[in-house]
Parts: structure tokens; C-alpha cells; sequence
């Protein structure tokens, strides 16, 4: 039949963190039909019978077959095994069932308590179907035999509540309570006769209090014997013993002992259990008939049984035998014999890395079948692991909870070993390992190896072709550590260099959509960003500084000579009475590379006459090695041969023709290009004043700009190349020397940009006033020169400097020192000449010479990047003016001179000159005539 039952007794709700818990009881009859309700669970507990499926609404406990089930979409719980009180429960006491169910989202644990309640399907037996009893006739009235009680498995009401005997003259019933059992035992009204009657037939009938009322029959036959006076005694009507469990077999449990006051065989004593002893009692224990001591036959467990009931009767040996009976209860004293065992029910093996404090994992449930202390068991994790046990307020129940933040990078899985040991004596512990995997959350960014990133390109790299590689790792899992990788873009000006990379997002590697030239920029940056693929995304950038490396791919230029189609190809007159070492003129040239690449040797690929030209590989200067003879041609022909020192050496060839002449054809031809070039002076003083103008205000703006930048300086980057220190323009670079009590500063073109110089011009140099002198004593020039420049490449520096003194190149910090060679000075005390080392192939922007103490073993002084001395500098507004002087002697050949100094002692000097010259010319007139 179909049936229900209502939740009883309470009901209770407890909230900790996420584990909400509560605990509701059912009670249902045995043997109800498979199926049968039970209860609606998720109506008494108030939850959403539409969310019970997607919350994984379910009964978690117990590893026995599932008696009970409950149904995911109504929340009904249900019968699902046959149920027998008798099998799962065995004795008086309640039969409850409990029961786990769980719902997720959020997490709820709910204990659900079902009593099985004991129906009437057992009817009441008896282990003999027939029962003999042997009674002397001589047996008085009021005599007690005991009599086999009968047993009914069912419990209270449904067991055997009382006995009938069947109607007769000679006996009665009675009924006495010993503990929970009820014994019958049969007294005699009067005395028997045997030989009116020698048997007996009598109806012993055992009925329970059920309904229906259910019943069962004893058989008994009563057999008169003749005289046996004195029945056996015991000597205790109940004994009592204590036995451990586990006891080895064959123990001595206790002795029961009677006496018979007969003599004879009618006092003789012999043991046995009563018949109604139960059969797995009898497996368990003997009792030796002579003795009476009772013996471990079999294996004694306290979780089977805690305590039994014998009834032992003892018989003398008389005829008939009279008999008496006593009542042996056995307490069973529990051993720690059972290891405590742990049942885990995982909600999930993944728990993922954000996970709060608190977060419930597994729950926990401990059970040890021994009692009292044995039983009792204390729960603990060990290692050090950010997890801990949280007891329910069930007793042994657990929940593993998080006790801090987990982080799958550090650990990315957690073996939790849980000990359950018991209080017993000694104590026995179990070990279980639960495995928690850490599962990935997108909270690392993608990290460079290094920031920033340098890349060294050569220059005129191929377009399209890969020039670097860039690499992010992302700590994170699969999709959270998949990078791709972007450039930033700026605003795609002529200046970003950005707009000419590529990069291939997967795999980091960097193209360049052009080539690069080291000429036109030497060094740039760019950002790439890396960015990972979980949700949100992160990302992290990284500068990538990129310095272009020079190549040598410019050939040499050839500045002088330079003729009027282009050609470096020049004619030079020169007196035939010149003596050796006379300077026919110097070959000037200049390479756009640095370093080695920059670095100009001269050659004579082609001479008329080895002997009487000579050319110093350096400077390019042509001097005559000896002096000119009436056999001498009076044409020839010099081809020079300028190459760089580049691995693959570049090289240019310029053609000198060197014609002897007459003095008398020297000094008119002199004339003559005197008078070009002061036309051609005034032309060129005109536009270096307003050069020198427009370098001022520049110089100025550069000046505001600086103190703006100081003002407002932030940590970018700077770049490992010293950035260009002079303006944009025709005067970009100075070289200052003292001659004498005078100071000169040598002008030059920028070279870099492609600027050009006059053809014929050697040098432009500067002489200002001595404005350091402190006495009228002239000052004796220092003999240390030194001059700084900043090598690109890191290579070494070598130009052509001639001076009257040895000079010193000292490059910036980690480049060589180079000693250069010494040269001529100029003739008169008044100026000295430098020639600018445009054969170098060194950016002269980055040149200051300098004077200081000391000579070429002395330290050199060093300037910061970008720092001038202050003489290197010509104040504008001063009264200065600008002339153009030329040497118009045929001794050596002199550079043009741009000359500083006040107006009236550029007008003394103007007229001095003129005044020689006017005289030199009336003298050679004279000696003509």
C-alpha cells in the first residue's frame, strides 16, 4: 500500500559562509511498497522545485545501497529499496536512516533523518516445536519449570506481549520479566499420580500485541516420573561476567555452578543451555556439562553484539531427573579494534585561484564503529596547506574550506592529506588524499625578458626582412597565456619610425618595411605591446631602442679640386724657383661614413716625376720634394687616389695639373687672382655675416629651449649616440688654437648634410683678441691640444690636423686616444693654420677643440654631452668685423682666414698689407727696367 509520512520533531537552519545547513526528520513504516513517498524535501526545506536539476539537487551519503532517493523535479523523496527493520536494525531501540543532500548554487548541505518505524510482519516462534517435561510424582505443588519462551524479531507492542496455556487441572502459567524478556514457566497445582496418568498433553500459545494479533504453539508433554527428591541449586539465580572483544578462543568466560543435596546419580549435576538459546549464541560460546564453565568458541565483536543472554540448566542425574535453570549475561567490553573510516564527498576537483577565504571544497564525514572513547575521533589535515577542516555542528562532519588566496602560478595542484585518529588506547588513525586541482584565472600580464629592449641594426638592412624578435610568457594557463603582440603607433609623421615596422602578432618577429640609413637617422624607439587572450585581457609594453650601425656605403667626395663641370680636376701655377717642401695645394675630400668607413688615406696612383712631387697620405697635402731644374717639364700631371678604410674600401681619384711657370707669369697670374679674389671675398664676407646672424638667434631660441627642457626633464630615454650639439647652417663647426698672443677659431662647412666648400678655400679660421690676458706679457702657447669627439660606431678617430704643436684627439669615454701628427705652422706670428680633418669622416658637429695644461700623457678634460667651452662660442653683437685675407707671397700657400677683431685694427692691418704689397710690385718693376 501506498504511503506518506509527515516531518517530525524540528527542523534547523545553520549558515556559515557559503554552506548553508539544515536537518529534517521523517518517520515511515517497514515494508512499504518500493516507490512509496516519503516527503516532499524541497518543499519542507523552501527551495525552488524549477532549480532543484540545474543545483544538482541529490543525496550524497553513504556507500550502502540507496534505500532512499529523491526526484530532481519535484523535490519528492522516495523508497527506493525494500525496507526491513529487522535487517538494518537489530534490537529495541530506534532504526533511523540518515541522510546527505546537497544542492549547489549556492552551496547548501541539508541532513534528512528517516525512522523506520516496526510493523507487525513477524509472528512469534518457538525454536522447538515440542517441549518434554519429566515431573516426579512426587513433585509437590507450587513447583516452577521453565519453559521455552518464544521470539518474535519485531519490537515493542509487535513482539510476543503474553502466553495462554491450554485448559487442565494440574498446571497454571506463569509469566516473570527478566530485563525486556517475558518467561513462562509452568507450575503445579496438585500433586500428580502416575499411576492414574503417565502423560500429559498441554498447549503453550506465545501472542504479540499487533494487528492483526499474530501467534505460534508449543507442544508440551508431561511425563510423571517416579521419586527424585531434591531438585539442583544454583548458586546465584543470575551470574554476570565482563569479556573483552577479541579474546582469544577457548577463554573461560565464567563458571556457573549448582548442587543436588541427593546422593548418588540423583545428586550428580550435569549443564546445558536451554533450548530456546540462540543458534548464533551457541557458535559463539560452549559450556563444558560436567563443569559448567562456558567457553569462547567463536570471534566475540562489540559492533556486532554489546551484551548476551544465556539461560543454563542444570539436571541431576536421578529418575526422573529434577531440574533448575539460571540466567548468565555476558557483557561485551569494546576494544579499539576499528580504524576510524573517512568518507569525502567533493563538490569539485577544480577550484579556480580567485576563490575567497572560506570557499567550502569537499565535505567531510568520520565514522569508528568502536564506543565511548575508541569511538570518538579527532579529524586534522597535514601539511602546510592553505586549506582547514570546519567542523558541522553534526559530530563528525567537516567541511575543507580555503583559509587564504591560492595562486595556480605558485602551486597548481594541493595532495591534502586528512588524518582521522581515534581516542582509544592505543589509538588507531586513517590517511586519505584528496587532490585539488587549482584551475587557471587571467591574472598575470605578459612579461619581457628585459625593459627596455636594445636592438643594434646595420644599416640598409633589407626591406621586408626580419630585424628582431620580441618574446612576452604569460604565467597563465591555454587561453589566458596565448600573447599576441602589436607596435604602437604614433602619428604616422615623417618622424615616426614606427610606421615602417611590422610585426607578426603570434610570434613577436619584427620586419622593416624600408631600409634604414645611418646617414639619414642613427638612432630611433618604438613600444610593442603584448596582450593575452583571457577575459579581460591584459597586456604590458615594452620600448625597443633601435641604434643604427654604420656600413660603408659612401664613397669618398672629392672637395678640391672641384672644376666648373664638376669634375675634381684643377690646375696649379707655381714659380719654378720654389724650394723643396713648397705646398702646391692639398687635396680635400670628406666621407659621409664614421669610424673606419670615414677614415681617408691619399695615394699618387700617377706622377710625371716620383721625384719631385710628394704626398702626405693624411692631410693630402702635395709639396715639392725638391727644387725645380731647367730639364724639369714645365706640365704635370698628378692623379691621387682617396679611399676610406672600410672593409670593402671606397675610393674617388682627383687630377692635379701642376704647371711651372716663370716667376715673372707667377707674380701676374697672382695679380690676378688677387683681385678674383676680393671680389669674390666681398661676396663671401656678406653672406657669412648674415650666416653668423642667423646662428646667433638660433643659438639663442636653442639656449630658451634647453632651460625649458632642464625645467620640465623627464627620465626618457637617451640615446647611447651623443646628439648633434651644432645648428643647422653654413658654420657648424670651430676649431680654436692660439698663435701667439691671438686665438683663432677655424670655421667649417657641415659635412654630414652635404654642405660644400668654395673650391680653393682651404680653411675659414677666426681670430679673436686674447680677452684672458691679465699682463702685457704675451703668453706662451700650451702645448697640449686636445679635441673631443663622439664616435657613433665606437671605432676610432683620425683626421688630419696639422699644427705647430702635437695635438691629441681624445674621443668620449671608452674610445682610444689617437696622437696626431704635428705639420707646419704659419709663417708670420699672427694666425697659425688648421685645416678642418674633413678627410676624418668624422661628423664634425660633435668636434670642440680645446686647449689644456698638461701634455699627451696628461688626462684629457672632458665635457658633457653637448657642452661647448666657452671660447668656443663668438657673442653676437660684438664689434667685430669680417675680412678675408690671402697670403700673396709664393711661400707657402695660406688658407683663407675669416678675421675677429676690432674695426680699427682690421683697417691698420688692411693698409699694412697693401702698403708691402705696393712696394713688392714698384720693387719688381724697378729691377724689370
Amino acid at each position: 500500500m501506498m504511503s506518506w509520512s509527515r516531518p517530525l520533531l524540528f527542523f534547523l537552519l545553520f549558515c556559515f559562509g557559503e554552506l548553508a545547513l539544515a536537518q529534517i526528520k521523517y518517520s515511515t513504516p517497514e515494508e512499504v511498497k518500493v516507490g512509496a513517498i516519503i516527503g516532499n524535501v524541497a518543499k519542507d526545506l523552501g527551495l525552488d522545485v524549477s532549480s532543484l536539476t540545474n543545483r544538482r539537487f541529490r543525496i550524497v551519503s553513504g556507500a550502502q545501497d540507496a534505500l532512499f532517493e529523491v526526484n530532481p523535479n519535484n523535490g519528492v523523496l522516495y523508497v527506493h529499496n525494500n525496507l526491513d527493520r529487522e535487517q538494518l536494525c537489530d534490537g529495541n531501540g530506534a532504526c533511523l536512516v540518515d541522510l546527505k543532500i546537497v544542492v549547489e548554487n549556492p552551496l547548501e548541505i541539508h541532513y534528512v533523518t528517516v525512522e523506520i518505524t516496526d510493523a507487525n510482519d513477524h509472528a512469534p516462534t518457538f525454536v522447538e516445536k515440542e517441549k518434554v517435561i519429566e515431573i516426579a510424582e512426587s513433585t509437590s505443588p507450587g513447583a516452577r519449570f521453565q519453559l521455552p519462551g518464544a521470539r518474535d524479531p519485531d519490537v515493542g507492542i509487535n513482539s510476543v506481549q503474553r502466553y495462554k496455556l491450554s485448559q487442565n487441572e494440574n498446571f497454571h502459567l506463569e509469566i516473570r520479566d527478566r530485563g525486556e524478556d517475558k518467561i513462562p514457566f509452568l507450575v503445579l497445582q496438585r500433586h500428580l499420580d502416575r499411576e492414574q496418568k503417565t502423560n500429559h498433553s498441554l498447549i503453550l500459545t506465545a501472542m504479540d500485541g499487533g494487528t492483526p494479533l499474530k501467534s505460534a504453539n508449543l507442544n508440551l508433554t508431561i511425563k510423571v516420573l517416579d521419586n527424585n527428591d531434591n531438585r539442583p541449586t544454583f548458586s546465584k539465580e543470575v551470574y554476570s561476567a565482563i569479556l573483552q572483544e577479541n579474546v582469544v578462543l577457548d577463554t573461560v568466560v565464567i563458571k556457573v555452578q549448582a548442587t543436588d543435596l541427593d546422593e548418588g546419580s540423583n545428586g550428580g549435576v550435569e549443564y546445558a543451555f536451554a533450548g530456546d538459546v540462540n543458534s548464533k549464541v551457541l557458535e559463539l560460546f560452549s559450556l563444558d556439562r560436567n563443569t559448567g564453565e562456558i567457553r569462547v568458541n567463536g570471534q566475540i565483536d562489540y559492533e556486532t553484539a554489546d551484551v548476551f543472554k544465556l539461560d543454563v540448566q542444570a539436571s541431576d542425574k536421578g529418575q526422573p531427573p529434577m531440574t533448575t535453570d539460571c540466567r548468565v549475561i555476558i557483557k561485551i567490553q569494546d576494544v579499539n579494534d576499528n580504524k576510524p573510516e573517512i568518507e569525502v564527498t567533493s563538490i569539485s576537483s577544480m577550484v579556480p585561484e580567485d576563490s575567497k577565504q572560506g570557499t567550502v571544497i569537499s565535505l567531510i564525514s568520520v565514522t569508528d564503529f568502536d564506543s565511548g572513547l575508541n569511538g570518538k575521533v579527532i579529524c586534522s589535515l597535514t601539511g602546510n596547506v592553505p586549506f582547514e577542516l570546519k567542523p558541522s555542528f553534526k559530530e563528525n562532519m567537516y567541511s575543507l574550506v580555503t583559509t587564504e588566496t591560492l595562486d595556480r602560478e605558485t602551486v597548481t595542484h594541493y595532495d591534502i592529506s586528512i588524518t582521522a585518529s581515534d581516542c582509544g588506547e592505543p589509538p588507531l588513525s586513517t590517511f586519505k588524499t584528496l587532490t585539488i586541482q587549482v584551475s587557471d584565472v587571467n591574472d598575470n600580464i605578459p612579461e619581457f625578458s628585459h625593459s627596455p629592449l636594445e636592438l643594434y641594426l646595420t644599416e640598409n638592412n633589407a626591406p621586408g626582412a626580419s630585424i628582431f624578435s620580441v618574446s612576452a610568457c604569460d604565467k597563465d594557463l591555454q587561453d589566458n597565456a596565448a600573447v599576441s603582440y602589436h607596435i604602437v603607433r604614433g602619428q604616422g609623421g615623417h618622424h615616426d619610425m614606427a610606421s615602417f615596422l611590422n610585426i607578426n602578432s603570434e610570434n613577436g618577429q619584427i620586419s622593416a618595411l624600408k631600409s634604414f640609413d645611418f646617414e639619414t637617422v642613427k638612432t630611433f624607439q618604438f613600444q610593442v605591446v603584448a596582450t593575452d587572450s583571457g577575459t579581460p585581457s591584459l597586456s604590458s609594453n615594452v620600448t625597443v631602442n633601435v641604434f643604427i650601425l654604420d656600413q660603408n656605403d659612401n664613397a669618398p667626395v672629392i672637395l678640391y679640386p672641384l672644376s666648373s663641370n664638376g669634375s675634381a680636376e684643377g690646375v696649379e701655377e707655381i714659380p719654378r724657383n720654389v724650394n723643396a717642401g713648397h705646398l702646391v695645394t692639398k687635396v680635400r675630400a670628406y666621407d659621409a661614413d664614421i669610424g673606419y668607413n670615414g677614415w681617408l688615406l691619399f695615394s699618387l696612383q700617377e706622377v710625371t716625376d716620383h721625384s719631385l712631387f710628394g704626398l702626405d697620405r693624411y692631410t693630402g697635402q702635395i709639396r715639392t720634394l725638391r727644387s725645380f731644374t731647367e730639364t724639369d717639364e714645365a706640365e704635370h700631371k698628378l692623379l691621387i687616389l682617396v679611399k676610406d678604410n672600410g672593409n670593402v674600401s671606397l675610393s674617388a681619384t682627383a687630377t692635379v695639373i701642376v704647371k711651372v711657370v716663370e716667376p715673372k707669369e707667377a707674380f701676374a697670374a697672382s695679380d690676378v687672382k688677387s683681385a678674383a679674389t676680393v671680389e669674390e671675398g666681398n661676396d663671401v664676407t656678406f653672406y657669412l655675416m648674415i650666416t653668423l646672424g642667423s646662428v646667433s638667434v638660433l643659438f639663442i631660441i636653442s639656449i630658451i629651449v634647453l632651460i625649458a627642457m632642464q625645467c620640465s626633464k623627464s627620465t626618457d630615454y637617451t640615446s647611447k649616440y651623443l646628439q648633434e650639439t651644432n645648428y643647422d647652417g653654413t658654420l657648424c663647426h670651430s676649431i680654436q688654437y692660439r698663435s701667439g698672443d691671438k686665438r683663432y677659431m677655424l670655421v667649417g662647412p657641415r659635412m654630414s648634410i652635404g654642405s660644400t666648400i668654395v673650391p680653393g678655400s682651404h680653411a675659414n679660421t677666426l681670430v679673436l683678441p686674447d680677452r684672458r690676458r691679465t699682463s702685457g706679457e704675451p703668453k706662451v702657447p700650451s702645448a697640449d691640444w686636445r679635441y673631443s669627439a663622439s664616435l657613433r660606431a665606437g671605432g676610432v678617430m683620425q683626421s688630419s690636423v696639422h699644427m705647430e704643436e702635437s695635438s691629441v684627439m681624445q674621443g668620449a669615454q671608452g674610445v682610444l686616444v689617437q696622437n696626431w701628427p704635428t705639420a707646419s705652422s704659419a709663417a708670420d706670428a699672427e694666425g697659425g693654420e688648421v685645416s678642418p680633418p674633413m678627410g676624418a669622416g668624422v661628423d664634425s658637429n660633435s668636434w670642440h677643440f680645446r686647449y689644456g695644461p698638461g701634455g699627451p700623457g696628461a688626462p684629457p678634460q672632458h665635457l658633457k654631452p653637448g657642452e661647448v667651452p666657452p671660447e668656443a662660442f663668438i657673442i653676437p653683437g660684438s664689434p667685430a668685423i669680417i675680412s678675408i685675407r690671402q697670403n700673396q707671397g709664393g711661400e707657402d700657400d695660406k688658407s683663407d682666414f675669416i678675421t675677429f677683431g676690432k674695426k680699427e685694427e682690421a683697417k691698420k692691418k688692411k693698409k699694412k698689407k697693401k702698403e708691402k704689397k705696393d712696394k713688392k710690385d714698384k720693387g719688381k718693376d724697378d729691377g724689370d727696367e
